[in-house]
């Protein structure tokens, strides 16, 4: 939604703040907020002029007409003010405002209301005025009301606001704006419920809304899509459902799986918390998608079921699911199995079903269907049966009603100078071009498919254009084979070569949406521009159309999906995937052409069409925009001059006044083809309280905006309107049977539909195929909404506080280790972090940085030096000291086998330290271990060795190397998380030579960043530090 109220608060806050004006605006006021729970005697410390001012007061939640209601207190002191509010002020219903300076203003209103300025304030108006519109533009106003403002010969007075701002321009009015709160609509609480999904939704590119009416309902929707949403209310509230309806909300562009989880076990947790006696419904359903992956999002829908199983049962719920898009049937076949797990009663259809026939099934007003589904699956429409390779046939004749004229194939009209360039009448035929701003590979690889099954002999995208790379080449299939697009920065390389291309089809964000598409009407051959970005700002969209006019342009959206011309051309994603695309024939064209403005409406639109009808000629969605670039009747007046269009099917909706235009084509006779039209959002009406639905346009702002309306006065015009939307397809096939009955369609021989190769991708998610994998991991998944380390996710990392050793027995152990053993492996970091600069890693890292070296080329030259004679010794020590204990050898003949076959003990001896200068690190671990580890064998039996090595020489002890060897095989033998064989393989395997890698890494990192902060030079080893040992025939 774009366009959203607030308070008077707020509105008098921003004007008083930013409005640049010379006149004195002069009430510049003061208030203070009372709901029912307001203390006073605090309200009167925190605001001390409520003593001393005269007062207004009067609700301030988005109520009209307040004046004609008796809801302002005029010229009022504080106690007037409590006695005014008592019969008034009801618990959680109202925010009042209470303002300063009541008695002037109630004189002025009464003596000076003026019609037209004297001369003397025209000045001071105006500059007020002009001020007054800078600031509606430069704040993204949406609505601004000030009704009455007062002007007297001291200033501006501005009294009653009222006022919304396009919410969609907050990255552009954050720093001016604040934070500002959007106040429910009057008479309906805010939920916090509410709260939750309006935050998700903002931190989502996907669209989450909801809205609760009544939440001891017993019928709660979950559906997907902005128009589908308004479709399923108004068939709820048509069969009688309207006081029973617990929720309006939607949920659309591809949420992730976590998303929808989070948005599902919202309303699961809403309708489980009272009993209904009839038990309660849940009516998950959706139009055909044009590009979520239905079986993703159903997997968090189905996670919610299954985590709300026991409830859902308790309160005797059914759930009906109706569902459409890419990888739908899988999706149903997981919603109908978790039904047969959990035992809760679920009825799942798909595309063979009419989008709203669930509502009456679950409402007991049509017998729920048990015949089986038509097992259709993505790969009977996608598997090349005939083997063949080659571009297919055309698989079905032109209609004998489509008349080709030259008129129909051109691409623009003829203008006259002195004139805007007329727009075209046909915006795509079989040769259209386009380029595609944005690296959307997935929308483009879609239409190539829809070029290759429409027999089209070039792809219909000549390039794309995305500023964040360079100019290079990407790869696409082209049927079988593979081709390449060039990819280029800028718009005008793109323009220079490729003159043919009239179309521009946008992906850019609703950040760069706005310029970008400027830009692109600056290039004469463009025609055509598809915007699907939504959140664009009304100002700016508006800046759009009036450049679009100007230069001819025709703008498909925003916020849209696009549009199709079967056989021809398609928008991006528009009509789905490429099963969706055979099954509702839209590789062919029909006779039938439709205009919508949603998009997910506007495929389910082709699926009605395909089933009544001979199919689609061209297909439009506009855009759920308060300002569409184009409207119904651009495309209806093209549809009426397309001789291969035979009838017309127009989605219309609440809001706007674009439906009656329709009507004034039909009465005048300028509109002589059938027209099937309905009005979506009949719903509102009903309501008691404002909706915002899931469109930013859906909102009548007055009677004849209603859907209600509309529907009337298109019935009154000769349209063929239906009773509602579930009877939408009966009124189409009644009205296409009587033009073929007249003989004004012909439908040509329907042939088998082309074959195309299925993408591999797309045939692994199906389960179509196997593949072995190139790589296996098993201790981390960054695939799903959070990371996984080894089965746990990583806010449960953070929760459980295990810390750096505890994340690291995840990842190198795939276990949850014990708290000792986490903290002993954080000591064992700490303890081998650094050594001093002598040792060879670091002085290789310091070496390395000196001679300019980045940080990774240094590090890695430390590391390198890691073996067995500095800082590998881990690995070794414990490998020797476990064969010899495991193997019953005493201490002494451990070092006496060792001493006979001329082997050092690794990790026994020191360069410094010593039996009388003792390892401070080695005591500190020492102690630990002791203190906390459940058994030290392997420990002890080295401390023991260590007595006989010190004995012949002090420095001979147990190293720190040696302990942290000794010490881990302990802890992997003893912690209880391991098998023998597995501490084991852990050690033969270099596990614990990590330990002395990861540690030094940090101290290797510390030495590079100390070199350059010091700004040491290039490092040169000095002569005489240095023995030069020539061969004695050369010093002769």
């Amino acid at each position: 939604m774009s366009a959203k109220a607030i308070s008077e608060q707020t509105g008098k806050e921003l004007l008083y703040k930013h409005i640049c004006t010379t006149a004195a605006v002069q009430n510049r006021f003061r208030y203070a907020n009372v709901t029912a729970e307001t203390d006073w005697e605090r309200l009167v410390q925190d605001h001390p002029w409520l003593l001393t001012e005269r007062l207004v007061v009067k609700p301030d939640q988005l109520i009209k007409r307040r004046g004609k209601l008796g809801l302002v207190g005029v010229n009022l002191d504080l106690e007037g003010v409590k006695e005014w509010l008592k019969p008034r002020l009801m618990k959680d219903t109202m925010t009042l405002l209470v303002q300063k300076r009541g008695r002037e203003i109630a004189d002025t209103l009464k003596s000076q209301l003026l019609t037209h300025a004297p001369a003397e304030k025209k000045e001071m108006l105006t500059s007020f005025l002009v001020g007054l519109f800078n600031l509606y533009e430069d704040l993204y106003f949406t609505y601004l009301e000030i009704n009455p403002l007062v002007v007297t010969k001291d200033g501006v007075y501005v009294l009653d606001m009222a006022a919304k701002i396009d919410a969609t321009a907050d990255y552009l009015c954050k720093a001016k704006w604040g934070d500002v709160e959007f106040p429910p609509p009057f008479g309906r609480e805010a939920y916090p419920e509410e709260a939750y999904i309006a935050d998700l939704d903002a931190k989502s590119g996907a669209s989450l809304k909801l809205t609760l009416l009544n939440p001891r309902g017993r019928i709660w929707t979950m559906v997907a899509g902005g128009g589908a949403s308004v479709v399923y209310s108004d068939t709820i509230c048509d069969l009688g459902g309207v006081n029973e309806l617990a929720n309006y909300g939607e949920y659309s562009g591809a949420p992730s799986e976590q998303q929808t989880y989070d948005y599902a076990k919202t309303i699961l947790s809403l309708m489980t918390r009272e009993k209904h006696p009839d038990g309660k419904v849940l009516i998950i359903g959706g139009s055909i998608a044009n590009f979520t992956n239905v079986a993703a999002t159903f997997k968090g829908i189905v996670r919610a079921i299954k985590d709300y199983q026991n409830p859902l049962k308790e309160h005797e719920v059914t759930i009906f699911v109706r569902r459409g898009g890419p990888n739908y049937q899988e999706g149903l076949r997981v919603m109908g199995e978790v039904g047969k797990t959990t035992g809760i009663p679920i009825h799942v259809f798909g595309t063979e079903t009419h989008m709203t026939a669930i509502v009456g099934m679950a409402l007991g007003h049509r017998p729920i269907a048990t015949q089986p589904r038509v097992a259709a699956h993505t790969a009977n429409f996608l598997l090349n049966t005939s083997g063949g390779t080659t571009t297919p046939a055309s698989s079905r004749s032109a209609s004998f009603s489509e008349v080709k004229t030259v008129a129909e194939n051109s691409s623009a009209q003829k203008t006259c100078a002195g004139h805007p360039p007329a727009k075209s009448t046909t915006l795509f035929s079989d040769h259209t071009k386009a380029i595609v701003w944005g690296m959307q590979t997935r929308a483009v690889q879609g239409m190539l498919d829809f070029d290759y099954v429409c027999s089209r002999q070039e792809p219909s995208v000549a390039a794309m254009v995305y500023p964040f790379t360079g100019d290079h080449k990407q790869k696409f299939y082209w049927g079988h084979k593979e081709i390449l697009l060039p990819v280029y920065k800028n718009m005008a390389d793109a323009m220079k070569k490729h003159p043919e291309v009239d179309v521009l089809i946008s992906f850019a964000s609703l950040r760069s949406a706005y310029d970008s598409t400027i830009e692109t009407m600056q290039y004469a051959q463009i025609r055509t521009i598809a915007i699907i970005a939504e959140g664009i700002p009304e100002a700016l969209t508006r800046k759009i159309i009036k450049m679009a006019e100007e230069k001819g342009v025709t703008i498909i959206g925003p916020a849209t999906v696009g549009g199709i011309k079967p056989g021809c051309f398609k928008i991006g994603n528009t009509g789905g995937m490429l099963d969706n695309i055979l099954a509702s024939k839209l590789y062919r064209p029909g006779s039938v052409a439709y205009v919508s403005r949603s998009g997910g409406m506007s495929n389910e639109l082709n699926n009605i069409i395909s089933r009544t009808t001979d199919g689609v000629y061209e297909g439009v969605a506009i855009g759920g925009d308060r300002y569409p670039g184009s409207v119904f009747m651009d495309h209806v007046w093209r549809y009426q001059d397309t001789p291969g269009v035979k009838m017309i099917v127009v989605l219309g909706e609440i809001g706007g006044n674009e439906e009656y235009r329709i009507c004034k084509g039909i009465k005048e006779g300028r509109i002589t083809k059938p027209v099937v039209c309905w009005c979506i959002g009949t719903c509102a009406t009903l309501f008691s309280s404002e909706v915002q639905f899931g469109h930013a346009g859906a909102c009548a702002n007055q009677e004849s905006e209603t859907a209600v309306a509309k529907n009337k006065a298109l019935e009154e015009a000769g349209a063929f309107v239906p009773k509602s939307f579930d009877e939408l397809g009966d009124v189409i096939k009644t009205v296409y049977d009587n033009l073929v009955a007249k003989g004004v369609i012909v439908p040509a021989k329907e042939l088998p539909p082309p074959t195309v190769p299925m993408d591999y991708s797309w045939a692994r998610e199906l389960g179509l195929i196997r593949k072995p994998a190139s790589f296996m991991t098993s201790i981390c998944d960054e695939r799903g909404q959070e990371l996984i380390y080894a089965g746990m996710p990583i806010t449960e990392v953070f929760k459980s506080e295990i810390g750096l050793g505890g994340t690291l027995g995840l990842l190198w152990f795939q276990r949850r280790l014990p708290r000792y053993a986490c903290q002993f492996i954080e000591m064992c970091l700490m303890v081998t972090a650094d050594h001093g600069p002598a040792v060879s890693g670091a002085h290789n890292t310091i070496v390395c940085a000196r001679a300019g070296k980045d940080l990774i080329s240094s590090l890695t030259s430390g590391l390198l030096t890691i073996g067995d004679r500095f800082g590998g010794a881990l690995d070794a020590a414990a490998k020797q000291f476990s064969k010899a204990f495991d193997s019953g050898m005493l201490p002494m003949e451990f070092v006496n086998k060792m001493k006979k076959d001329g082997k050092l003990i690794m990790g026994i001896g020191h360069r410094v330290k010593s039996i009388n200068n003792p390892d401070m690190r080695v005591q500190i671990l020492k102690d630990f271990v002791k203190q906390h580890f459940p058994a030290t064998q392997l420990l002890d039996y080295a401390l023991e060795v260590e007595k006989i090595t010190t004995s012949k020489k002090p420095n001979l002890i147990l190293n720190v190397d040696g302990f942290i060897g000794v010490a881990f095989v302990d802890l992997l033998r003893n912690c209880g998380g391991f098998t023998r064989d597995e501490a084991d393989e852990f050690v033969e395997i270099g596990a614990l030579n990590g330990i002395f890698v990861l540690g030094r890494s940090m101290g290797f990192i510390g030495h590079y960043l100390d070199q350059k902060r010091l700004k040491q030079g290039l490092y040169r080893h000095p002569w005489d530090d240095i023995s030069y040992v020539l061969p004695e025939h050369m010093t002769m």
